[in-house]
């Protein structure tokens, strides 16, 4: 039986577009929900400037008041130098750096170049120096709504130029839901043949109905760590029409009733799934919250026992 690792974003990637603040207190409770869930890891919070995004301000303090569970990392994003530092006294597990694979989305979603944002990286790369694992996010992998299809070579020549600075592991970002399996599962065989000491990690969006699928076809070609968000929270700025992450219960689900061993208990993190829509305000985009497992069954109606 095939082990999956996952990371929820929710509080992070799910939470920084959301149209009002979600309180400190709601956060904090949420992320120490799923730390007894079962996941690998959690992307708590995000140290941007408040003033670039006021949704995720609170980032000190939400690390400073979490519990912190056994065997979960606690990671967060980290965009430069400044970030870093402030990271650092956060004492989180792991920092996530991002940068996009397309110019014209990096430019867009981070105001500079794409050569400028691996000097950015590389500096905070040699100034946290080892002192906490780094994983880096590239995003639009494949695919940028303004440019099209990135080739697989420029995914691969950034990958080879962070696994040369020594991080610990690559993200995979569909940023803008426009992957297919077919293009997921020749990725992930060839990453996995030129990287096989990085921590390797698939981000995708279900912007166009394909998320799962996707998974299903980067767990099949031997990818076992993916991203997720609670009740499919989250989306891209800079990607028109673009819906929010895969759901993490729906992924879950579907890959524990395929045999998988995803070391999540379902029945408790669906209990946080159905208190997530109180707590933003709003509906959520997950399935199986609405549904039930499919392992749960329903009484057949009382007339059945008649026609027997």
């Amino acid at each position: 039986m095939t082990r999956i690792y996952f990371n929820d974003v929710v509080t992070r990637d799910g939470f920084q577009i959301e149209p009002n603040f979600i309180p400190t207190e709601d956060k904090v409770r949420l992320i120490n929900g799923l730390s007894e869930c079962g996941f690998a890891k959690i992307e708590v919070t995000s140290f941007t400037s408040p003033k670039a995004i006021p949704m995720l301000r609170d980032a000190e303090e939400v690390m400073g008041k979490i519990k912190r569970v056994a065997g979960v990392e606690y990671t967060v994003l980290v965009p430069n130098l400044r970030g870093a530092e402030r990271a650092l006294e956060s004492r989180a597990d792991e920092f996530n750096l991002v940068m996009s694979t397309s110019e014209t989305h990096n430019l867009a979603n981070l105001r500079m170049t794409r050569e400028k944002s691996f000097a950015g990286l590389t500096e905070v790369i040699r100034y946290v120096d080892g002192r906490t694992p780094i994983n880096v996010s590239l995003s639009t992998s494949f695919g940028c709504p303004m440019e099209g299809e990135v080739p697989q070579e420029v995914i691969e020549l950034f990958a080879q130029r962070f696994a040369d600075l020594g991080v610990r592991g690559l993200t995979i970002c569909d940023t803008t839901g426009m992957a297919n399996p077919s293009q997921v599962a020749k990725m992930a065989e060839s990453l996995q043949k030129k990287f096989p000491k990085l921590q390797l990690t698939f981000h995708f969006h279900n912007t166009r109905g394909m998320g799962l699928a996707n998974v299903l076809a980067a767990a099949q070609a031997g990818i076992i760590r993916f991203d997720g968000s609670l009740g499919g929270l989250g989306g891209c700025p800079y990607a028109p029409g673009a819906s929010g992450n895969i759901s993490s219960e729906d992924a879950i689900h579907m890959l524990d009733a395929m045999g998988y061993d995803t070391g999540i208990d379902i029945p408790k993190l669906l209990g946080f799934a159905r208190e997530l829509p109180m707590i933003v305000g709003h509906a959520v985009p997950g399935q199986v919250v609405k549904a039930g497992l499919t392992y749960d069954l329903h009484p057949a109606p009382s007339f059945i026992n008649d026609l027997r």
